[in-house]
């Protein structure tokens, strides 16, 4: 019997997703959907539509305030899922109970974007949209519509954060408000990678002892961004020969965080370095995760290793 086109695998990702030949996608993983709630003794959370016309959305996450200063401005934090562009999402229990932690150990605002994904959107879809998010949090220095950001946000004090993809497109916005120019007048503070998505046509450090882990990744930033020049693509390789200058990183400080059994480890430090190298005039630090496997922190953040990015992250955006 022949097989229905809608049950033919073009790419099997498991345990992550399954893209059909049709174009239908499974994602795994989002069985999940956890709802926003508000919670006077703890983090509250509620979700905004940023661009209701594309499904551009984000969960906000506002600490419990200080009852003898319900009015001090709190840092905001930005947040880019991971997910190869492909999976999970910022209504996930995986991104929700991360970014509750964190406005727990930090006492900042968090601003958690819900991108459009591939299959149903190629690359640079979701670019844009978390650049567009990003000028949606700065017209909030204008006094916009959404209290939690405009009554007790510090527009001095935006840092942008995500993991592997998300760590990606940390990269590519901080090179955009390097170019561009956010809106009134606000301007990046820092940035967090965490274990950044990143390739290149020439295999490096442990991607050449993998070579099936390298064209894994390799396959996915081709098949999510079908418009590329390839493997050396500024966007997906920053240190590529003929790229922009890491020096027009648009951000004051970044913190890098890479882990130790990572096939992307050694793209990490490379970028460590090149940034260093650069001629930009910030301040980065580097947190390296020895014996630890990608994104570890998201799915085990109760290891030891997970509790210690903890501290250097709550440090960094106070």
């Amino acid at each position: 019997m022949a097989s229905n086109a809608t049950d033919e695998i073009a790419f099997d990702f498991r345990p992550y997703f399954i893209l059909y030949k049709d174009g239908h996608v499974d994602r795994l993983t989002e069985n999940d959907f956890v709802p926003p709630s508000l919670n006077p003794e703890g983090v509250s959370s509620k979700d905004v539509a940023i661009i209701p016309e594309l499904g551009v959305s984000a969960r906000l996450f506002l600490p419990k305030l200080d009852a003898g200063d319900p009015h001090r401005k709190l840092p905001i934090l930005v947040y880019f899922h991971g997910g190869g562009f492909c999976f999970v999402s910022a209504f996930c229990s995986l991104v929700h109970g991360y970014l509750t932690s964190i406005v727990t150990e930090a006492n900042v605002i968090a601003v958690s974007v819900d991108f459009r994904r591939f299959p149903e959107h190629t690359l640079p879809a979701a670019y844009d949209d978390c650049w567009a998010a990003l000028q949606w949090v700065a017209s909030h220095s204008a006094g916009e519509a959404e209290p939690w950001l405009s009554e007790h946000g510090d527009f001095d004090r935006i840092t942008i954060i995500g993991d592997s993809a998300g760590g990606n497109i940390v990269h590519n916005m901080a090179m955009r408000a390097g170019r561009e120019e956010l809106g009134h007048g606000v301007k990046l503070d820092g940035a967090i990678f965490g274990h950044p998505y990143f390739c290149g046509a020439e295999a490096v450090g442990d991607e050449v002892k993998y070579p099936e882990k390298k064209a894994q990744g390799d396959y996915i930033w081709m098949l999510t961004n079908p418009t590329t020049v390839g493997l050396d693509d500024p966007q997906i390789n920053p240190i590529a020969v003929g790229g922009p200058s890491l020096s027009g990183l648009g951000c004051a400080r970044v913190l890098l965080c890479v882990a130790g059994n990572d096939i992307l480890r050694d793209r990490g430090l490379l970028y460590y370095e090149r940034l260093r190298s650069s001629g930009w005039k910030g301040t980065v630090e580097l947190l390296e995760s020895e014996g630890e496997e990608h994104v570890f922190h998201l799915y085990n953040p109760t290891r030891e290793n997970a509790r210690i990015i903890m501290p250097h992250i709550v440090s960094f955006l106070n």
